[in-house]
């Protein structure tokens, strides 16, 4: 019922206001090539629905930006990796994604 109640009356409110919003639709339709090739942005509901296609997707440079917050958080989309610290294996494109992103967030506040 959230979805009917909640969710679509606020996408109609923003609709309102001029965005072009798509939704709300199921995970297995918004992870869809189209879907993905015709928006700028997804968002997921919950933390489960998203993660795995992200990772999926964008293991390498994905990231995480948490929403509603008074400051600007950003974070990389996978776990510490430890067993590669000092290996000279672990690939950083992650992280400097989620740094760049914060940047340009901050530059725009």
């Amino acid at each position: 019922r959230e979805e009917i109640e909640v969710i679509a009356p606020v996408l109609e409110q923003l609709r309102g206001e001029g965005m072009d919003l798509v939704g709300p639709l199921p995970a297995d339709t918004l992870f869809t090539r189209g879907v993905l090739a015709g928006s700028d942005a997804q968002l997921a509901m919950y933390h489960d629905q998203g993660l795995a296609v992200l990772k999926y997707a964008a293991f390498e440079d994905g990231i995480n930006i948490t929403l509603g917050l008074p400051i600007i958080r950003t974070s990389v989309d996978h776990g510490t990796a430890l067993a590669l610290a000092g290996t000279g294996r672990a690939d950083p494109s992650s992280l400097f994604a989620a740094v760049d992103l914060a940047v340009q967030l901050a530059q725009r506040r």
